[in-house]
């Protein structure tokens, strides 16, 4: 048998103790025994040795007289990354508090033998990677702001990243490590903590009475139904019965076999000795130099998350390094080990935009954004008013909504009103909101209908009028120079001019200004200045809300060849990052998408989830708005574009191809050609640098494909009136997470969160954050909480309360259930 098995994975009163092991509260007492995660054998082939205690297993105690033998309820998790900790958290919390015993045994599988961290969150990982979330933001287990979460673990088991990675900075003194509440840590130091919080989670279920804990570093590669239980195989061939199956498999990757566009790249390299590599991560098994090769032209299609990765490994990775330069930024030191050139491309011809320093982060109650126009009650009343009935499955008649036409004019308002909330104060924006608001209330009233002609621009335009109306207002006060300004001009305006200069020149700047003001004293002129030092401009008509500058930053005029649009994308790049460090409370345009596409995220799961939008809208929403949001809202961290920046100005890599490049198959070999620019590369090696969407029939773990044949789930269909539908690939799921199989009726014994449900709900990925009665958290205890409602008739109690002996575990499970 191939399993990584606890040491106290036999439960029982075990070291003399009187009873259930309570967690100590300042870690004094007994130690706990730790767990011994040794993998014989298995699938991934070599041993992987995981930290921890190596004991002996002890032999299980003998059950009191009286009492009887009660079948286990037997779980099984598939996947140990993230997600598998979290419910550790749940479990070793309900344990510790239960004042009864449980009959449980719980089987954990990984293919990649790290538990707790999974494949994608490794610590082996490169150090060039980073976490897409500053430190402040991560946490392990559930917390007092989530609602419904039951016991709580003592507080020194319920740490942040931060608080991890300084406690690990102060035994090590390992400066990588001694990081702020805000800054952004490298992806490995959160597998370090993941395993961590992991290990001490499983120790104290293990150590629960009545439960046996097995770990297996083993791929779990299909899923069968036996009548009464769930039969899983593994990789290296054995088999094991479960009552429950959870499955938290986490990110994967497409068969690049299943797809035309795929299948024929692979078929070219094969044949033209190019080289094609259709999955970038783990990045050092995918990307070693064997198959990158020094002095390469490489080809990376994506410029996201995912591609920034892909260039970090290549470059730094390989031994390169960045200089601080005195006068700001990043210059670059090859080590003559990367590509020479990496051409980097994609739709938009953009990189993502880097994260804003996360002011919010000091009081999210205060300032994280609440909706005034966007919010559950007005996608609600667009519904009522205005939305296309359709059948949905199982969810019944829904009143399905148009995104673009329907949505998005709301979410546009949104944004200008935030724009100007920061760019003026929020006492401006609300009294904007007055005159707005007729506005609104038609559209929604009409169920978002608008004119033909329409553009979804209209409700931010209502808000842009009043701008409009009131700039002329704000450019008199500023050059009105003269004593008694405040008489002349008002306390609001003032108060709106002192908060612009504010956000363009600075604090102090703005300071001064009022206090002439406000003494009646002559002021100095804020024109003369140009611009302040987040490069914006003083005048006023320059920061006029505009959702095409937004999203499109580079002009159709700087696109008309390969130097021009390069050097365009440096000066963009250049500003958004001055615009980055000045941060998402004082700089309008980070505010903005920061407080409407990630503040507001579950009003857009509101709209979305569950067939909330129409097919086709659906489609439109995941192929244009997810990038949309992925560019504004979820990109990287400062100090990681500033890298970036650096290799475009060293010309290591390449960004001159625009929008809408593509991959020409020509004689000489591949080539990323760019329509608009004109720019044309043949290149070496194509990098896949891009997250593959969720998709069973095409995943290349076999466990999935193998799931669907077998009928015990199937794939989620977004149906229109026409009777066609929309496939986004996720599978069938209830509310609580359960899958439909494919004869329509509900697998309760089965559990898949995380990619899987992405399709039917919205934005089911990240990781968990303290005090926000996160998301993450609320989906596992969706699970959890049924399934401790389950657990708790299965325990072990006097004869006299059982009315028979439930007999031992099935075959395929491990041994004998065993007492309390």
């Amino acid at each position: 048998m191939s399993s990584c098995r606890r040491s106290t994975g036999f439960s029982g009163r075990e070291l003399g103790d009187p009873g259930r092991r309570p967690i100590p509260a300042d870690g004094s007492g007994p130690p706990l025994p730790g767990p011994s995660m040794r993998c014989t054998h298995g699938a991934a082939g070599r041993p992987r040795a995981r930290p921890g205690n190596r004991r002996s297993p002890r032999a299980p105690t003998r059950p009191q007289e009286g009492w009887i033998r009660v079948a286990p309820m037997r779980l099984a998790i598939i996947g140990a990354g993230p997600s598998c900790t979290y419910v550790m958290d749940r479990l070793a919390a309900h344990l510790s508090a239960a004042d009864w015993t449980p009959s449980l045994e719980v089987r954990v599988f990984d293919s990649s033998g790290f538990f707790g961290a999974g494949e994608v969150h490794s610590p082996d990982q490169p150090e060039t990677s980073y976490l897409n979330r500053i430190a402040g933001q991560v946490s392990f287990a559930a917390d007092e702001s989530v609602q419904e979460a039951g016991p709580l673990l003592d507080e020194r088991l319920r740490y942040t990243l931060h608080g991890w990675c300084r406690r690990r900075f102060e035994e090590t003194g390992d400066e990588r490590f001694s990081l702020e509440p805000e800054d952004w840590p490298k992806r490995f130091m959160h597998g370090l903590a993941l395993q961590e919080a992991f290990q001490e989670f499983t120790r104290i279920v293990g150590n629960a009475p009545g439960v046996r804990l097995h770990l297996h570093h083993d791929e779990v590669t299909d899923l069968d139904d036996t009548g009464g239980s769930l039969r899983l195989v593994t990789a290296s061939g054995e088999r094991y019965h479960a009552d429950r199956v959870l499955l938290v498999t986490g990110h994967s990757a497409n068969d690049p076999s299943r797809f035309a566009d795929t299948r024929a790249l692979l078929d070219y390299a094969r044949e033209s000795g190019s080289t094609y590599v259709p999955t970038a991560y783990p990045l050092e098994r995918e990307l070693p130099e064997s198959v990158v090769p020094p002095g390469s032209v490489t080809g990376c299609g994506g410029m996201g998350l995912t591609a920034i990765d892909v260039i970090l490994h290549l470059t730094e990775g390989r031994g390169g390094a960045f200089d601080r330069r005195s006068t700001g930024g990043l210059d670059y030191r090859p080590s003559g080990r990367e590509p020479r050139r990496i051409v980097a491309f994609s739709g938009s011809g953009l990189f993502t935009f880097a994260r804003p320093y996360n002011a919010k982060e000091r009081d999210p109650a205060r300032l994280e954004h609440r909706g005034v126009f966007l919010v559950e009650e007005t996608i609600e009343r667009l519904r009522r008013n205005g939305g296309c009935v359709v059948a949905v499955g199982r969810q019944g008649m829904r009143h399905q909504l148009d995104f673009e036409t329907q949505v998005f004019p709301v979410l546009l308002l949104e944004m200008a009103y935030l724009h100007y909330a920061t760019l003026l104060g929020a006492a401006w924006a609300d009294a904007a909101c007055v005159p707005v608001a007729p506005v609104f209330e038609e559209f929604v009233a009409s169920g978002g209908a608008v004119r033909p002609d329409a553009s979804p621009r209209c409700l931010a335009e209502s808000m842009n009028a009043v701008f409009d109306g009131f700039r002329p207002k704000l450019e008199s006060l500023l050059r009105d120079r003269g004593p008694d300004a405040l008489q002349r001009h008002g306390r609001a305006a003032v108060n709106a001019a002192g908060r612009f200069l504010t956000v363009v020149l600075g604090s102090e700047a703005a300071d001064r200004w009022i206090a002439d003001v406000s003494a009646g004293r002559p002021t100095a002129d804020p024109f003369a200045a140009g611009s302040g030092p987040w490069g914006q401009s003083v005048d006023p008509a320059d920061h006029r809300f505009s959702w095409t500058d937004t999203i499109t930053p580079i002009p159709p005029r700087e696109r008309t060849s390969p130097d021009g649009y390069a050097a365009a994308v440096v000066a963009f790049m250049r500003r958004d990052h001055l615009w980055a460090e000045q941060g998402n409370v004082l700089n309008p345009a980070k505010a903005a998408a920061d407080g409407v596409w990630r503040d507001l995220r579950p009003v857009l799961a509101d709209a979305v989830d569950f067939g909330g939008l129409t097919a086709e809208s659906h489609r439109e929403f995941l192929g244009t708005y997810m990038r949309y949001h992925n560019r504004l809202a979820n990109g990287a961290a400062l100090e990681v574009m500033e890298k970036i920046l650096a290799l475009v100005e060293a010309g290591v890599v390449d960004v001159s191809t625009g929008p809408g490049a593509r991959v020409e198959k020509t004689a000489e070999g591949l080539t990323v050609v760019g329509p608009q620019t004109g720019a044309a590369h043949r290149i070496d090696v194509l990098v896949d640098g891009k997250v593959h969407p969720f998709d069973p029939e095409t995943d290349r773990r076999p466990l999935y494909p193998n799931m669907l044949r077998r009928g015990l789930v199937r794939k989620w269909r977004n149906p229109a009136r026409d009777g066609s539908a929309f496939e986004p690939g996720g599978l069938d799921l209830t509310p609580d997470f359960h899958p439909y199989r494919a004869d329509g009726s509900v697998e309760t014994r089965l559990t898949l969160i995380g990619p899987p449900s992405e399709g039917v709900m919205f934005f089911q990925l990240g990781a968990l954050r303290p005090q926000q009665n996160h998301h993450v958290m609320r989906d596992i205890l969706c699970w959890f909480q049924a399934f401790w409602r389950e657990l708790q008739p299965r325990f072990s109690a006097p004869a006299a309360h059982v009315r028979q002996d439930a007999g031992a575990s099935r075959s395929g499970a491990s041994g004998e259930a065993v007492n309390g």
